[in-house]
């Protein structure tokens, strides 16, 4: 019964009113009776989470819980991209010059994700890779490389579900969700669009960094509910590690792939 409550609150549910009224109620004081049943259907690691679980007010703060410091480490070797999310990565390739990728045998549009022509065009070639978060998952986003913000914008206007139902079922789930969308230009390497993908709650997506400069492995934003991340690299920019056969575990800070010293800058 509280698994199939669990599932249509955070998984299916993707209605503008059914959304808001768990949106409400996720920030509800009485959600917290619910947090320790959450906490062990999803099975989640309490040993490293910042607080215990009695001290969380709500669901809601539960959710976009911070870890203890030392939970998760970056690789910081420059010249490598690390996870910004803990997930799994469903899909990686390259991007094609019809501007489509596929996810869970469903095409879509890169141009629609990003909602730019001219922004498209420097992505063609480069790789596209897709990670998915579960209910289960850690849901801050960190920033996968060190460099300056070149430019920030949101599109799309309802939340689908992101899980792997919506992805097969859902209209367009990824192109026509609600998202913000990060391009960084990397410090001494290519571009890369961080695509953070809303799900199930409308404008579910809070982007907490501040100004231009981003580094590798700090916090940039989080989700309210579970999500999905797309990152775009630039032609010739990145190779990923080709020990990642999809659908492959990760974890926030974890070298997905190197920037390649063929491209020049």
């Amino acid at each position: 019964m509280i698994q199939s409550f669990y599932r249509l609150m955070i998984e299916l549910t993707n209605g503008k009113w059914t959304s808001g009224i768990l949106k409400r109620f996720a920030l509800s004081k009485a959600s917290r009776f619910f947090i320790p049943s959450f906490a062990k259907l999803y099975q989640i690691n309490e040993s490293e989470m910042e607080k215990n679980l009695k001290d969380y007010p709500t669901l809601h703060d539960f959710f976009t819980r911070k870890l203890k410091a030392g939970a998760r480490m970056t690789d910081q070797n420059t010249q490598t991209v690390s996870s910004p999310v803990d997930a799994v990565i469903e899909d990686v390739g390259i991007i094609e010059p019809n501007h489509i990728i596929t996810v869970k045998g469903k095409d879509y549009s890169i141009k629609e994700m990003l909602g730019d022509d001219q922004k498209v065009e420097k992505y063609l070639g480069g790789h596209y890779m897709i990670f998915y978060l579960s209910p289960s998952h850690y849901h801050r986003i960190h920033s996968p490389v060190s460099g300056k913000v070149i430019d920030q914008w949101t599109l799309g206007g309802k939340s689908y579900p992101v899980n792997k139902y919506g992805l097969k079922y859902g209209k367009d789930s990824l192109s026509k969700n609600y998202r913000k969308i990060t391009e960084v230009k990397q410090d001494g390497g290519g571009f890369i669009s961080i695509v953070k993908v809303g799900a199930m709650f409308v404008n579910s997506i809070e982007v907490i960094h501040e100004g231009e400069e981003l580094v590798k492995g700090n916090e940039m934003a989080y989700f309210s509910f579970g999500s999905t991340v797309v990152l775009l690299f630039e032609k010739d920019s990145f190779n990923p590690l080709p020990s990642i056969q999809v659908p492959f575990d990760v974890k926030v800070g974890d070298c997905i792939g190197f920037n390649s010293s063929d491209r020049i800058n």
